[in-house]
């Protein structure tokens, strides 16, 4: 075996082993976390907007003959409106994401043909990042660089920090975020809905199972990501909460400041 062979077979096993690992490190970032974080948004936004809707027509409403059907018919509208408006959102963003990626891509590719020099350096201080020095260090530099392929992906990755977005991840965004408002939405009408005309209780038990659905959201979302779940529980049900709170206190003073 030449001694450039015994050289570049650690050297490139080396680099092998950290490549994987980088791509299971994005597969589990842009995979997993990006299931989970369309979900969290889709039913934190849908049970908030609902349930500030809800608080503001019941107080609006309660001078009315049938102030449940009013809060019902709002809620359930602004359910539906709401899951539609969150997936196509969800969809035109993930699709706005994959466009930036292709046109930094191409940007880039163009860098690599014209400016090939100041690419390198680049390339070289990555490799610096990651311990390689000397010799190793400039030999995996032309190892790279020797390889078009390898050489953009790596600058896609570890200079501009981003990743590929596949087509299908808008499709499935879109209905992972616009399901998880429905389910959303639904917590903060099912009070209404088992409880009946009374409305000032219905607001009551609404509110308080949205608070307990807002904080189990936040205590998951620390619990499979990382942080202190009952911080992140408590965070997020104090936001999630305030906000909704804002549409009843609107509500509340516009209708001339009565209670329900």
């Amino acid at each position: 075996m030449s001694l450039w062979a015994a050289l570049a077979h650690p050297m490139a096993t080396r680099f092998a082993f950290w490549r994987r690992t980088e791509e299971y490190a994005l597969a589990e970032k842009h995979a997993r976390p990006g299931l989970l974080s369309d979900f969290i948004l889709g039913s934190q936004d849908g049970l908030v907007n609902v349930l500030g809707v809800i608080l503001g027509v019941a107080v609006a409403s309660r001078d009315l003959a049938n102030p449940l059907t009013i809060v019902l018919a709002g809620g359930l509208a602004a359910t539906f409106a709401e899951s539609i408006s969150m997936g196509a959102v969800a969809y035109t963003s993930t699709l706005a994401r994959r466009d930036h990626y292709l046109a930094e891509r191409q940007r880039e590719e163009e860098e690599m043909r014209e400016m090939p020099d100041m690419e390198r350096q680049e390339v070289r201080e990555i490799l610096e990042r990651w311990d390689f020095q000397g010799e190793e260090l400039e030999e995996m530099m032309e190892r790279i660089v020797s390889k078009p392929k390898a050489w953009l992906e790596l600058m896609m990755a570890h200079e501009l920090n981003l990743a590929p977005v596949d087509a299908r991840q808008a499709r499935k965004s879109a209905v992972i975020v616009g399901i998880a408002a429905i389910v959303g939405s639904l917590i903060p009408l099912l009070p209404f809905i088992v409880i009946g005309p009374n409305i000032l209780l219905g607001v009551i038990v609404s509110l308080a199972m949205s608070t307990l659905a807002l904080f189990a959201i936040g205590w998951w979302k620390a619990k499979t990501t990382i942080g202190r779940p009952t911080r992140s529980g408590v965070q997020m049900a104090i936001i999630g909460i305030a906000s909704a709170i804002a549409g009843f206190g609107i509500a509340f003073l516009v209708s001339g400041g009565n209670v329900v």
